[in-house]
């Protein structure tokens, strides 16, 4: 049995795949320390070292920089994490190498496939009580379900009690977006687990038509174009041509759809194409998913509700619940990328609140998020 929970600290997480930092950012809100996390493209290290801070200490975790597959777990468990253990392990390994739509045996010695493995070298390293996976809905096609397989029967060996995918909608849990994203729960298997602990958590908002009782309605996405700090570096948006600002100028405001502002491109003359391409987001609803490409109105219904060019990465960061004070580096294009890689804050706040609550044991002097002025509660921001 290990105990990491001495009076007065706070559990410890790390993040693995750690993109800009949005799943750990969650876990701080709930009253994690984030121990190190892993992340090797460029743009998203230089994020998350800007903008990732623990509020017990106000420090940094440590960025590994490389790939997961360069770094020996027991190493960096003994190097950043007390007794090589910790209490969560957050992120999932990207599933492309695990594609059956292949020739013969292409991809099967994909280096890709490998990160499953090495993702279950540092959960048997850390020993964590808990191990949080998040994916996109496609893991959940039969092409993927080596991936799966693989994943299961790699949590199985290592000790835990492996939860069934769940997939999630962010929009139940307070976020201004509808967003889907499969989540899979490890419970190491000498953790009690509580009567009253259910997965997952207990959603918090429906659809306002439905009201259901105790639930809030769903947050719409108004307030994330309220204006930005002029000296925001990601108060920015795409440049446009004279053509497409018109079709913009054209498209009814507050959800109006490509086929309203009248422009007619050479691949819609035989089919209608995907009517979401250059469509006003509506701000009296929630605003639809965050891709890596949310800055680009040809990518989806990505152009402001009232203004004539795509939304800014701050809107953007904005609905993924991303507090104004983080900066994205590298540019727009790469600051989309970021963005939409990540797990919303806030619903990476409610999922480990809920483990943090009913799976690691808590101490009573320790400062919850609300006891800490290093990181103010997400709760309301867009309500």
């Amino acid at each position: 049995m290990f105990d990491n929970n001495q009076s007065g600290s706070l559990p410890t997480a790390v993040d693995l795949f750690a993109g800009a930092g949005g799943f750990s950012l969650g876990a701080i809100r709930s009253g994690f320390d984030v121990k190190f996390a892993i992340e090797n493209e460029k743009f998203a290290v230089q994020t998350y070292k800007r903008n990732v801070f623990n509020s017990s200490n106000g420090a940094s975790p440590v960025v590994l920089d490389h790939s997961i597959l360069e770094y020996d777990p027991v190493e960096i468990a003994d190097l950043y994490c007390r007794d090589r253990s910790c209490d969560l392990v957050l992120g999932g390994p990207p599933c492309q190498g695990f594609s059956t739509h292949r020739i013969l045996d292409a991809g099967v010695n994909d280096p890709r496939n490998e990160l499953v493995h090495a993702y279950f070298d540092f959960v048997k390293a850390l020993k964590p009580r808990v191990f949080l996976m998040e994916n996109v809905p496609g893991i959940l096609w039969d092409r993927h379900k080596p991936y799966l397989d693989k994943f299961y029967d790699e949590g199985e060996r290592a000790g835990y009690d492996v939860r069934q995918p769940t997939v999630l909608d962010a929009r139940d849990f307070g976020v201004p977006q509808r967003r889907k994203r499969v989540f899979v729960l490890g419970i190491r298997r000498d953790v009690q687990v509580p009567p009253q602990f259910s997965w997952p958590p207990r959603q918090t908002h429906s659809d306002p038509a439905r009201a259901i009782d105790g639930l809030e309605p769903w947050v719409s996405c108004g307030r994330v174009f309220d204006p930005a700090s002029d000296s925001d570096a990601n108060n920015i948006h795409m440049n446009h041509g004279t053509e497409l600002i018109q079709a913009f100028k054209n498209t009814p405001i507050n959800g109006g759809s490509r086929k309203d502002s009248g422009r007619l491109l050479a691949c819609h003359k035989d089919h209608d194409g995907h009517k979401d391409v250059y469509g006003r987001i509506d701000p009296s609803k929630p605003a639809p998913t965050m891709t890596t490409a949310c800055i680009n109105p040809s990518k989806g219904r990505f152009v402001h509700p009232t203004e004539h060019h795509g939304i800014t990465a701050r809107q953007a960061a904005r609905i993924q619940t991303f507090p104004d004070h983080i900066v994205f580096e590298g540019g727009l294009t790469a600051a989309g990328r970021q963005i939409g890689n990540a797990v919303p804050v806030e619903l990476g706040r409610v999922l480990t609140s809920a483990i943090r609550k009913h799976l690691i044991a808590s101490d009573s002097d320790r400062p919850s998020v609300s006891d800490t002025e290093f990181e103010p509660a997400l709760r309301n921001e867009f309500q």
